[in-house]
């Protein structure tokens, strides 16, 4: 018999680059914009409803956090220019390129949705706005999940399926926690049932790319990125559940559960970027996928 081999690299180094992105920077982008996306489409559906206090709520945290993870994005990149340069052209094929023309596309309309609902000028256009960012805003939280996945970072690229999914759900659940926060109970029926939805999509979305990503689901669970999705799990799915059961009842409840949600959906961010950092440090997360979608290939040829 001879043993099974094991796969060593050249000294030890990882076969891809890893990113060089800095964390606080990079989830803190991939956070706030889902965050904006989501509270953008709250916003809309609390505008239609007769909910103004819900509405403005939503409108305002849009404006800040896509305001946030555009300095986020910035900051990272080292200077506008850069930023400005992506417009210069538009690929279908890159999600970067996309979701810069998403980006300044949904930017301006959230602003004017804001400004409108703050200082009680332009209402039509406000509304206007207001429909446009409730639009784009899931593109603006689902695509930074494609971006991710479309790398060789083996912990994204193997969820590529899925991560788009959980990103829409974390947005969703932070923005429905944000909103059961900030906004009276009566008129955070949609918040909740956002929250609700969110935590359900984001749950059943990460724990099918765990299993169906064999030894890279390590990444996951083991380490910082295993201790922040593990807590985040648990801030989802209390807040979640909290916010069903009393968040309609209690103020109290509604804003222990909000920010438990808002808390579960910055730690998924953070994780998930945890995880693709020490997948790609790894050689083995590389090449034991690789060598196991070989050796399917060669068994059913």
């Amino acid at each position: 018999m001879v043993p099974r081999p094991t796969f060593r690299s050249y000294y030890g180094e990882p076969v891809i680059n890893p990113p060089r992105w800095e964390p606080l920077n990079i989830a803190g982008y991939l956070f706030l914009g889902g965050l904006a996306g989501a509270s953008s489409v709250i916003a809309g559906g609390a505008e239609l409803t007769g909910r103004p206090v819900l509405a403005k709520v939503g409108k305002v945290a849009a404006l800040a956090a896509i305001g946030g993870s555009a300095a986020a994005l910035v900051k990272d990149l080292g200077r506008p220019a850069r930023f400005a340069n992506m417009l210069r052209t538009v690929k279908p094929t890159s999600p970067m390129s996309v979701g810069s023309w998403i980006l300044a596309t949904y930017g301006p309309l959230a602003g004017a949705a804001a400004a409108s609902a703050v200082t009680g000028w332009f209402p039509r256009l406000g509304r206007a706005a207001t429909a446009g960012a409730a639009l784009t805003g899931p593109a603006v939280a689902a695509y930074t999940g494609v971006l991710l996945a479309d790398t060789a970072v083996p912990a994204w690229h193997e969820a590529h399926r899925q991560l788009p999914f959980t990103f829409i759900g974390s947005a969703a659940a932070a923005a429905g926690g944000l909103g059961m926060l900030l906004a009276p109970v009566a008129e955070a029926g949609p918040a909740r049932r956002a929250a609700l939805f969110g935590a359900v999509v984001e749950t059943v979305s990460s724990g099918a790319a765990e299993r169906g990503m064999g030894i890279v689901a390590e990444t996951y669970r083991q380490g910082r990125a295993g201790t922040l999705l593990r807590a985040a799990k648990a801030l989802t799915v209390a807040g979640a559940l909290g916010g069903a059961l009393f968040g309609g009842r209690s103020r109290t409840a509604a804003a222990l559960s909000g920010a438990a949600l808002v808390a579960g959906s910055v730690c998924t961010r953070f994780g998930i970027f945890e995880a693709g950092l020490a997948s790609a440090r790894d050689p083995k997360y590389t090449v034991v996928p690789q060598r196991e979608r070989l050796a399917r290939r060669s068994g059913g040829g």
